[in-house]
């Protein structure tokens, strides 16, 4: 049991009781201020790739071994693809994994360990020259924007020098390129791009100068490295752009001169990339000028066809052919008014003999000539002859009367039945 006097806290720091998450942090901050970020060589080991992109493995050599992490984004951008055993350098900071209280490297750049000594030149040199403002951005010039004359110097037989002319020709640039013959690679070819430089200046025909070579090692670029051309393209006093190997590769001249472009290829885009807008906006101003022309001439054009049937129609030969409408127009409309009335009055001529006809004695005399016959007809028809004549007899008594009745004949009567083609004379029983 601790005594009152031991278990007393102080307002010491030496005093105070820490967590562990507390304390990892502190050793955290101590680290991570007090260890600057610098290059480690050692063998790869453990190595794990992980689902998620990120790396995790070790670095070793004969007397320790350290933890190191390379974080996706910064694993896509290496070249060297890392395997259990591989020597290398990396450049990196320290860090502390506060779960598991382990401290370990994050790997920003990776590199062989045989270029290592390059690679440390090269960041040496990067530093001292930055330091003098040879890479100050407010040395650096604006490109022109449609150079006429553009010279590259490069070697001539590389494929550099073939993409960057392909580029221009297929955007229809116009303009002019001079290749500057150089070595770009090994022994001398700084003091060769150096020349050529010196006779780009001298020759003062160059709005602007590419100074490049396709991707390689850092051993291949070393050249674009070395101080004294460094220097001569930063001195330059016409614009240049640095387009030296792939997307991933600098080079000090990359940061000496005024652009840098990633390739060759993209050298050509940038240069080509103010003459294709000015085409461009050439073209479409060709296409309104087109279109305002065109529309003039056809307000032109439709104002001199209304002056000109204008004219037409004031000619005396147009009176005339004017006058001519106006009268077969008149005599048809004349002609098909007398048609109408003529039709009219025929018409009326018809309802009134159609009238007439109906109102006069003939007519009259013939309907009721038709209807006396047709009286006679029924009289006819009605008669006793015609009852006769279809098989019926009249009986008659002594005194000549019809009897119409049985009850009016008495027994012993002499009757007479009358027939159509004579009489008979009977006595009734």
């Amino acid at each position: 049991m601790l005594r009152p006097e031991a278990g007393r806290l102080g307002h010491d720091r030496a005093d105070r009781v820490e967590s562990v998450s507390e304390f990892t942090r502190r050793v955290k901050t101590l680290l991570e201020s007090g260890i600057r970020p610098g290059w480690v060589r050692g063998e790869v080991s453990n190595l794990r790739a992980q689902a998620s992109g990120h790396v995790y493995f070790s670095l070793k050599d004969a007397g320790a071994q350290l933890s190191a992490v390379l974080f996706r984004g910064d694993a896509l951008r290496q070249s060297v693809k890392l395997r259990d055993g591989l020597q290398i350098v990396v450049y990196g900071e320290v860090s502390v994994y506060e779960a598991r209280g382990q401290y370990q490297l994050i790997v920003r750049a990776v590199i062989e360990d045989g270029v290592g000594r390059l690679q440390r030149e090269f960041e040496a040199l990067k530093a001292r020259l930055a330091a003098e403002g040879l890479f100050a951005a407010e040395k650096k010039r604006a490109i022109p924007a449609m150079p006429a004359c553009v010279g590259f110097i490069t070697s001539p037989t590389g494929a550099a020098v073939q993409d960057f002319l392909r580029i221009l020709t297929r955007r229809g640039w116009r303009g002019r390129v001079v290749v500057l013959p150089a070595k770009v690679q090994g022994e001398g070819a700084a003091a060769e791009m150096i020349a050529m430089l010196e006779v780009a200046r001298q020759l003062e025909i160059f709005d602007l100068l590419v100074i490049g070579r396709g991707g390689g090692s850092i051993e291949d670029l070393w050249a674009f490295n070395e101080e004294p051309l460094v220097r001569a393209v930063a001195a330059s006093p016409v614009p240049i752009i640095s387009a030296v190997g792939h997307e991933i590769d600098f080079t000090l001249c990359d940061f000496a001169a005024d652009v840098r472009a990633e390739t060759p290829s993209a050298a050509a885009e940038l240069i080509s990339s103010g003459f294709v807008e000015c085409a461009e906006r050439a073209g479409r101003a060709g296409e309104a000028m087109d279109a305002v022309i065109e529309a003039a001439l056809a307000r032109a054009t439709e104002r001199l066809d209304h002056a000109r049937s204008r004219l037409r129609l004031l000619t005396p030969a147009a009176q005339i052919e004017q006058g001519f409408l106006r009268l077969d127009d008149l005599s048809n409309r004349l002609g098909a008014a007398l048609g109408v009335a003529v039709e009219a009055k025929r018409r009326r001529l018809t309802e009134a003999a159609a009238t007439l006809a109906l109102r006069s004695p003939e007519t009259r005399v013939q309907i009721e000539s038709h209807r006396l016959l047709a009286l006679w007809k029924r009289l006819q028809a009605a008669s006793p002859v015609s009852v006769l004549n279809r098989g019926f007899a009249i009986v008659r008594d002594e005194a000549g009367k019809p009897v119409g009745r049985k009850a009016a004949v008495r027994k012993g009567q002499r009757l007479v039945n009358q027939f159509a083609d004579g009489e008979v004379r009977v006595t009734a029983e």
